[in-house]
């Protein structure tokens, strides 16, 4: 109270910026526990790198060049700007199954060879100095390990080996086995036979006697089946056509095969997609041809015979030039019905078709030189090589087939708008060579009959022999442009190395460190949080309101009287350090009484009496300990003196004053004990002879410590409070409370007490204990105690030395909270 109002200071609390030096302090006295866990974790990284297959990724690359012609730009509006790729498909055809297959019959993938070692298993691959052939016309069982032991330079035996519980582990787990062929011995080159298997094992490296491998036969549907989808391809950059095919492989030899295999067979597939043109015409000339070879043949007996019988020896020096020109336009009339035959049939061809035209034959082919048309149709077949390729991977509602079928559907008009403009201009031709020839067969009407006859047979013939050699030229030019044909796409860079992907050992090792350091900190964080108990004089100052006087260190001694059995060691000497900040307080006094108290039992009020005592004793002052804790009586055992005659009895007058106050065995340290154990102790201490025996020790004594109950347990303590000028409210660490704090802290706020001070008790060395160097603030600056190091050295030479066998017991308290 300050002139009759309250002091509104007390309810206020400060907010303090946080303490960063305190934390750290705080936390990296932990640090044997960080380096322990950092280092679990980088032997268990270590151990699993070690015990880990690894797996790498091979890449390479295809370029994807332009296949479409600028008509189809043109037809296609939303192409005109752009000249990229559709590299959907190509990428839906790289994981088709169909591509699949065609790379995996390059490759011996059905079988796997492997070495056991004491760390992990490993694929040879290539290496193997075995390798087996499986006749898969016969119908394979799939089995499971089958164990190979060289035996001799010729001989070996296969098994089947037995694994443990922990095999699982393994990258090949045992399945079952073919029973007939094992634990028999063979040579290589003998065939291997069963009801469930049929193979061939052939030696390709030298293995020596003793020598041990096992191999698995897979079966080559479910090879194709994973090895379809383990590619990855996708486009290097957003505006170039180029792809990365890239797998990931425990083996880096075998998924660079794969991956090299796969782009062979897709340039493959792309050059037999052009070549199905070419054999397509090759194979409708071939028909023709066979058809005019016939006929050519019968016209050409006809007309020797003709020659014989109407004995004709030379029939150019006896017609002459006459049949000059009828022979071109039967020439071009011939010509004209072939490109109707080829237009017609061109129309029969795209009407019945659905959506697939890769079989047309191109006007270019056939000898029609329309450059128009002959675009229109490379782009149909393009358009129609692409729709066969995406169907091998998708179905017919995919979004892409349904563009390329629109593609296609405004090629088939624009095709037919044309072929019906060239029909009408080649009829139109037709009709006026019919007319010419018509006129010269009047003409040529008029020769004799021998020379009529002869000449229709002649210009039979030559219309054959003209029809058959003109096949033959474009035979010939079809079978060169099949021979000059070349892929449209390329392989930019095969796949050589490869990466490793895992495990990924810096960025394992970088976790290890993280964790092995976090993990421990987010434990001591949490466990901090958690914990409701004082563990430091900076959680003491921030949770208590009252003035902290002083520290007490935690003794490793066996005695309770410390201070007057071990006057020479770092504790003593904080309470020392206590006794001269007391002086301070209440310096006017001629007989200062000092009450403790604490908020429950166990916090060393009794210990913190004893010891406060016997320093105010060793100082010269006549010292009187009194046991105001009538409960739970404990001063008389310490100090051996006996208990029969006590407070308790000279309050209920059973004893006078002189004789309970008791000398010990220390000098100007006298007892006066708690007695005998009343029925109602509060009730006795509010008797007015308590303070009439106050009053008398006042007279004789210069301090008096009085030992009372817990305050936050009993109710006598608040009553005693009247009669003290200095109060001493305990805390130890590590065992009161933060709430046991709120009682004192609203006590104090509201002036229910006076003069009470905290002294904070049992503070370890280490641990959280958070020290300012050996100094602490208080009440002024008062000593405090902390663990011997090179600043204290030996000076308290009364320090128990540590046993050797106590090293164990440091170590441990590194981690003490």
């Amino acid at each position: 109270m300050i002139d009759g109002k309250i002091d509104i200071s007390k309810f206020e609390q400060d907010v303090k910026p946080i303490d960063i030096k305190y934390y750290l302090i705080k936390y990296s006295r932990y640090w044997p526990l960080y380096l322990t866990c950092i280092f679990i974790a980088i032997v268990v990284v270590f151990l699993f790198h070690r015990y880990t297959v690894e797996e790498y990724e091979v890449r390479g690359s295809v370029l994807i060049r332009q296949k479409n012609s600028p008509e189809v730009r043109i037809l296609d509006r939303s192409n005109i700007f752009s000249g990229t790729n559709n590299l959907e498909n190509d990428i839906l055809l790289f994981t088709s199954k169909n591509l699949a297959d065609e790379a995996l019959r390059k490759l011996h993938f059905d079988v796997s060879y492997f070495a056991s070692t004491n760390i992990k298993e490993i694929e040879l691959y290539d290496k193997s100095p075995i390798k087996v052939e499986v006749d898969w016309d016969f119908t394979q069982t799939e089995s499971g390990t089958i164990h190979f032991t060289m035996l001799s330079e010729d001989e070996f035996i296969l098994t089947h080996e037995d694994r443990g519980f922990f095999d699982f582990l393994n990258a090949k787990a045992s399945g079952p086995s073919d029973e007939e062929i094992l634990n028999k011995t063979y040579q290589f080159g003998e065939e291997i036979a069963s009801t469930k298997s049929k193979f061939t094992i052939h030696q390709v490296k030298n293995i020596k006697e003793g020598d041990k491998l096992y191999f698995i036969i897979h079966n080559p549907v479910d090879v194709l089946e994973r090895y379809s989808k383990a590619i990855a391809v996708r486009p290097i950059n957003s505006y170039g056509t180029v792809l990365q095919v890239s797998m990931v492989s425990q083996v880096v030899e075998k998924g660079r095969d794969y991956v090299n295999s796969l782009m062979d067979s897709y340039i493959e597939y792309d050059l037999k997609e052009k070549n199905r043109i070419s054999e397509n015409t090759l194979r409708f000339i071939d028909e023709q041809m066979h058809i005019l070879e016939d006929s050519l043949r019968v016209v050409e007996r006809a007309m020797l015979n003709f020659k014989v019988d109407n004995k004709l020896l030379s029939v150019d020096s006896e017609f002459g030039g006459v049949l000059g020109n009828i022979q071109s336009l039967e020439d071009m009339i011939q010509n004209i019905d072939f490109e109707l035959s080829y237009y017609k049939s061109l129309q029969t061809y795209l009407s019945t078709k659905g959506n697939d035209y890769s079989d047309i034959i191109a006007p270019s082919i056939v000898g029609l030189n329309d450059g128009f048309l002959n675009g229109l149709i490379r782009s149909l077949m393009e358009a129609s090589l692409d729709r066969r390729k995406l169907l091998s991977v998708v179905n017919e509602n995919h979004p892409n087939v349904a563009a390329i079928d629109e593609q296609i559907s405004k090629l088939r008009e624009n095709i037919f708008e044309n072929i019906d403009n060239l029909v009408e201009n080649t009829e139109r031709r037709k009709e006026e060579a019919s007319k010419k020839l018509q006129q010269l067969d009047q003409e040529f009407s008029k020769l004799p009959q021998t020379e009529s006859s002869y000449t229709n047979i002649f210009r039979q013939y030559k219309l054959r022999e003209n029809l058959y050699n003109y096949l033959l030229e474009k035979r010939a030019e079809a079978g060169i442009a099949k021979a000059s044909n070349v892929p449209d796409n390329a392989v930019v860079d095969y796949a050589r190395r490869g990466s490793l992907i895992f495990p990924k050992k810096a960025q394992n090792y970088g976790m290890a460190l993280g964790l092995g350091f976090f993990i421990p900190l987010v434990f001591l964080l949490g466990y901090h949080y958690l914990n409701n108990k004082i563990m430091d004089q900076i959680q003491l100052k921030n949770a208590i309101r009252i003035p902290m006087l002083g520290t007490i260190g935690l003794s490793n001694k066996e005695t309770n009287m410390l201070v007057a059995e071990h006057p020479k060691t770092m504790v003593a000497e904080s309470f020392r350090s206590l006794r001269s900040a007391l002086f301070y307080i209440a310096s006017d006094r001629k007989c200062k009484k000092i009450l403790i108290t604490s908020s429950v039992s166990g916090e060393g009020k009794t210990y913190v009496s004893l010891n406060l005592a016997s320093a105010m004793a060793l100082s010269g002052k006549k010292t009187c300990l009194v046991g105001l804790d009538l409960r739970k009586p404990k001063m008389s055992e310490y100090l051996g003196v006996t208990h029969k005659e006590g407070l308790s009895t000279y309050l209920v007058d059973r004893a006078e004053k002189e004789e309970i106050i008791m000398p010990t065995k220390y000098e100007n340290l006298y007892l006066v004990p708690s007695g005998p154990v009343p029925p109602n102790p509060a009730e006795l201490l509010l008797k007015d002879k308590m303070k009439e025996f106050l009053e008398y020790l006042e007279q004789d004594f210069d301090i008096v410590v009085m030992d009372t109950p817990p305050i936050g347990l009993v109710s006598e303590t608040m009553d005693l409070l009247r009669f003290s000028d200095v109060n001493l409210y305990i805390v130890r660490q590590d065992y009161t409370h933060k709430k046991y704090l709120l009682m004192i802290n609203d006590l104090y706020a509201n002036d229910q007490i006076n003069n009470f001070y905290a002294v904070f008790n049992g503070i370890r060395a280490g641990g959280d204990v958070y020290d300012f160097g050996g100094y602490n603030y208080g009440y002024g600056y008062n000593y405090s105690y902390m663990r011997r190091n090179k600043y204290t050295g030996n000076y308290y030479e009364m320090d128990e030395k540590k046993k050797p066998s106590q090293w164990f017991d440091k170590f441990i308290g590194k981690f003490r909270v």
